[in-house]
C-alpha cells in the first residue's frame, strides 16, 4: 500500500451484506463476535472520504448506512451490538458508538458522492442530534459529524448546536505547560477531542476555542513524538504524574492525530501540520518504536496493535479503518 492509494480490500472482506464484521483472527472474520454501530459508523466515515468512489465502495456506503439506520431508534439513540444471527444484543443508547454514528452520518450526509446516500444520512443525523450524552468521548465523536455537517451547509442550527454542546463538554484546558488537557489522563483517540475544539472554533469565528485546541494538540502530538517517530500513549492510557508504558499502542491513536492534523492543517494553512499526517503513515509503514510494518501486504489489512514483541498480527475492523483513514489523508498530501 502507497500512501497515493488506499486500499480497501480487507474492508471489503470484513463485510458482508448486513454490515461490518468488528474482528478477525489474522485475516480471517470472526462472525461470532458479530457487528457492532461504532465500527459500521468508523467504516461510513472513510467510504464517505472518497472523492471517486467505485461502484463497490458506494454499495459498502449505502450497507452501512441502512445498518446505522436500523440501529437507530425514534429518539435519535442507537444500539450497539448486532449478533451474526441479527438478533441486538443490547438496547438503545448514547454511548460511544452514538456519537461515532454522529461522526458517520455527519461524513456521509457532507460528503459522499451519491445524493441519496447525503440525503437519508442527514435525516438520521437530524435525528439523532435531538440527543445528548454524558459521556466525553460520545459528544466528541458527535461533534465531528457535526463540525463535517456545517462545513457543507453553514446555516444548519442542528449541528451547529452539537458542535457547541461538543466543545463545551471538552471545556478549556488548564494553563499548565506540562498537561494543558482538559482531563487529568489520556486514554483513548484523544487528538479528536482537540480536532473538535479546532473545528468548533473555526467555524464559529471563535478564536480563543481554535487558540486552544491547537495548543491542545500541539502538546498532544509533541509528547507522542519519540526520535521523529509517533509513540503514541497505549491502550492502558496515562495519567498525568505517573510513568507511561510505551505498549500496547494501538491504530486508531495514529489516526486520530492523522485526522486532527489534517483539521489544523486545512484550517490554519500552516505546512508544520502536514508533518503530523506524514508521521501518522510513516508509523503503519514501519516507522515506529519496534521498526514494525503495521499492516500486512498480502490482505492489506492493518494489524490490530503494537506489543513489545512486535505486531498483534490480527487484522480487525478498527485498525483496518484505521490504515485506511490515515492514508487517505496522506495521499490528498500527495
Amino acid at each position: 500500500m502507497s500512501s497515493a492509494a488506499p486500499d480497501f480490500q480487507h474492508l471489503i472482506r470484513l463485510s458482508d451484506d448486513t454490515g461490518l464484521f468488528e474482528h478477525a483472527r489474522h485475516a480471517v472474520v470472526r462472525r461470532h463476535h458479530g457487528y457492532c454501530t461504532d465500527d459500521v459508523a468508523r467504516g461510513l466515515v472513510i467510504v464517505s472520504r472518497e472523492p471517486l468512489p467505485s461502484q463497490r465502495l458506494t454499495e459498502l456506503a449505502e450497507r452501512y448506512l441502512a445498518f446505522l439506520t436500523h440501529a437507530q431508534d425514534h429518539s435519535g439513540a442507537f444500539r450497539n451490538r448486532l449478533g451474526f444471527d441479527r438478533r441486538w444484543r443490547d438496547r438503545p443508547g448514547v454511548g460511544d458508538w452514538w456519537g461515532r454514528a454522529m461522526w458517520g452520518l455527519g461524513t456521509a450526509a457532507a460528503r459522499n458522492s451519491a445524493p441519496w446516500i447525503r440525503e437519508e444520512a442527514l435525516l438520521a443525523f437530524t435525528l439523532g442530534a435531538q440527543q445528548r450524552s454524558p459521556h466525553l468521548r460520545a459528544m466528541t465523536f458527535a461533534g465531528l459529524g457535526a463540525a463535517e455537517v456545517l462545513r457543507a451547509d453553514p446555516d444548519s442550527t442542528v449541528a451547529a448546536a452539537l458542535l457547541t454542546d461538543a466543545a463545551e463538554a471538552i471545556g478549556v484546558p488548564p494553563e499548565n505547560p506540562s498537561w494543558p488537557w482538559p482531563q487529568p489522563y489520556l486514554s483513548y483517540a484523544n487528538a479528536a477531542l482537540a480536532e473538535v475544539l479546532i473545528a468548533a472554533g473555526d467555524l464559529s469565528d471563535d478564536q480563543q476555542t481554535l487558540t486552544s485546541g491547537l495548543h491542545m494538540l500541539t502538546w498532544l502530538r509533541d509528547i507522542q513524538t519519540r526520535n521523529g517517530r509517533f509513540s503514541v500513549v497505549p491502550a492502558a492510557g496515562w495519567r498525568q504524574d505517573k510513568q507511561r508504558t510505551r505498549y500496547d499502542q494501538q491504530p486508531i491513536e495514529v489516526a486520530a492525530l492523522a485526522d486532527a492534523c489534517a483539521v489544523a492543517a486545512f484550517v490554519t494553512g500552516e505546512l508544520s501540520w502536514q508533518d503530523g499526517v506524514r508521521r501518522a503513515a510513516a508509523w503503519f509503514q514501519g516507522a515506529n518504536d519496534a521498526d514494525a510494518l503495521m499492516w500486512d501486504p498480502a490482505t492489506s489489512g492493518g494489524y490490530d496493535g503494537l506489543t513489545e514483541h512486535g505486531p498483534n498480527l490480527n487484522q480487525g475492523a478498527e485498525s483496518t479503518m484505521a490504515l485506511i483513514s490515515t492514508m487517505q489523508h496522506a495521499r490528498r498530501l500527495s
